[in-house]
């Protein structure tokens, strides 16, 4: 099933402000059990959150190795900290941006690596 580029539903909004994708659009777009909506000048856009595609899994796995985990702690763990990984990014990109603006310090190299040599 293809969707086409503009094509549209209308859909009501709850009272408790709920909406339901229409399945085609669902199935279509790959949506699971979670989306992420983002407003874009006067509209609001809904998109499906893909599974990561390993964000730094492997490094995760190896600490959680030598940390001792295994098993079903193993998974639960993994996972646990997985999700953070995003909000980190995140939080990382908004202070970039607020230091790009001028809004915040940064530290230089020389701050940061050199400051215990003195």
């Amino acid at each position: 099933m293809i969707i086409k580029q503009k094509e549209k539903k209308r859909i009501r909004i709850s009272q408790k402000r709920q909406i339901t994708i229409p399945q085609k659009f669902y199935e279509q777009l790959g949506f699971s059990d979670s989306a992420e909506c983002t407003v874009k000048g006067d509209s609001l856009v809904i998109t499906p959150v893909r599974a990561s595609s390993g964000e730094f899994a492997d490094l995760i796995l190896e600490d959680l190795v030598k940390e001792g985990y295994e098993g079903e702690e193993l998974i639960r763990e993994f996972r646990n900290r997985q999700r953070k990984i995003r909000p980190a990014v995140e939080e990382l990109l908004s202070e970039a941006k607020m230091v790009a603006e001028g809004g915040s310090h940064y530290g230089t190299y020389d701050e940061i690596f050199n400051s215990e040599e003195e």
